[in-house]
């Protein structure tokens, strides 16, 4: 039987581990990052891969690098067959990317060429894009520029959010690689170069994308509030009042209003004129407070939320 090391951190790879598992293919050991300080009380706390690979009863290893040689020999000495790297998070020298006998590979959140790098989900809602997936991939030192071993594609929903995206994709990922893992350890599947002429990146994520602006189209305000989604959040202030805004609607019709002005508020909540069209809030969240219907609080604080008036 083959040996496996797998190598993730987030939840995202957490869903991946436990598919293997299920399959009744359960690694040698589990490389991840060390604990992290978490919560209000900045308690460490170890990682969604580390809780269920203990649940499992399977070795687990948090190098935060591999820089140390008792690492890097630690990682050889499983003599494994084959590592599997999915958002693990560490970057990876060549003694350990060639270090198991078919090598290193990664389940990545993209269609690639396109979106290499950190955000490709969210960057693909972003850019609007109607259709995603995951790629399988053999590891190389540059990013995400490895050869290709198989893809698998799904669209994307009007409603999609990063963190439904995240779900879905995850779950795909899963699926793919235990689906095709036998053939990728028998060596069955022909891996496919990409073509670096149609590469794009995806930069991280920074909270300072989130504030919304209304000079954009309504289409644009609206990828922005779903794809920032659960992090870090789309944000809009209006007297001097910063507020979280989880989900909108695009609407045709600005009014001839200018941009950032509050056309209606009615019970579909509160419609905000934009450069084209406008964009009805539907669930905010004021500083302090959870999250509300749009339309509720806007009744409540007719001295924020009225007619006419201004986002800054």
């Amino acid at each position: 039987m083959s040996k496996i090391i797998f190598a993730g951190t987030p939840d995202f790879a957490a869903v991946h581990l436990k598919a293997l598992i299920d399959a009744g293919i359960i690694p040698c050991a589990v490389y991840t990052q060390p604990d992290r300080p978490a919560g209000r009380g900045h308690k460490l706390t170890p990682s969604p891969v580390k809780e269920l690979a203990l649940l499992h009863n399977i070795e687990v290893l948090t190098p935060e690098n591999f820089k140390n040689k008792e690492d890097v020999d630690k990682f050889l000495s499983f003599n494994a067959d084959l590592a599997i790297v999915v958002a693990y998070g560490v970057i990876l020298p060549d003694s350990i990317v060639h270090g198991p006998k078919l090598g290193c590979i990664n389940v990545h959140g993209s269609l690639l060429p396109a979106y290499r790098g950190a955000a490709p989900i969210q960057r693909a809602l972003l850019d609007g894009n109607d259709r995603t997936g995951v790629t399988i991939m053999k590891i190389v030192k540059e990013l995400d520029a490895g050869d290709m071993l198989i893809k698998a594609e799904i669209p994307i929903s009007a409603d999609d959010t990063s963190g439904s995206l995240f779900d879905k994709l995850a779950s795909l990922g899963a699926k793919t690689l235990v689906d095709n893992l036998p053939d990728i350890l028998a060596e069955k599947i022909t891996a496919k170069k990409q073509d670096p002429s149609l590469a794009t990146y995806a930069k991280k994520i920074t909270k300072e994308e989130a504030r919304l602006n209304f000079n954009d189209s309504a289409e644009n305000c609206n990828l922005k509030i779903r794809g920032l989604n659960p992090w870090p959040i789309a944000n809009a202030s209006i007297d001097n009042i910063v507020f979280k805004i989880f989900k909108a609607k695009v609407l045709n019709d600005n009014q001839g209003k200018e941009p950032g002005t509050i056309i209606s508020v009615d019970k579909k909540g509160i419609s905000v004129a934009c450069a084209e069209g406008a964009v009805c809030l539907e669930i905010i969240q004021a500083p302090g407070k959870g999250r509300v219907n749009a339309a509720d609080f806007a009744r409540s604080r007719s001295d924020i939320f009225s007619v006419g008036k201004k986002f800054e």
